[in-house]
């Protein structure tokens, strides 16, 4: 079975960050290059988002040529799955 969720920007980056915090703790990376680094993931996700967003903003507005509406928590939950914390 596969999981056809995609991941938020904010879960992105929480993973990636904590990888890179795993590489600073076992000594694999100076705190430079943390910082550097973490930065860099910083402005990837925010791109990401933005992207996310302008996805949300196009099928909203195809949905309403088709007129096939549904609720933003119907559309998050299809999206990027729903109820888990």
């Amino acid at each position: 079975m596969t999981n056809n969720k995609q991941q938020t920007a904010v879960e992105w980056f929480a993973n990636e960050s904590w990888q890179l915090k795993v590489q600073l703790d076992n000594q694999e990376i100076s705190v430079d290059e943390y910082a550097v680094s973490y930065v860099r993931l910083l402005y990837k996700a925010k791109e990401m988002e933005k992207e996310q967003k302008a996805n949300t903003w196009n099928n909203a507005i195809n949905a309403v040529e088709k007129d096939k509406w549904e609720s933003f928590d119907q559309y998050y939950n299809k999206t990027y799955g729903g109820g888990e914390q």
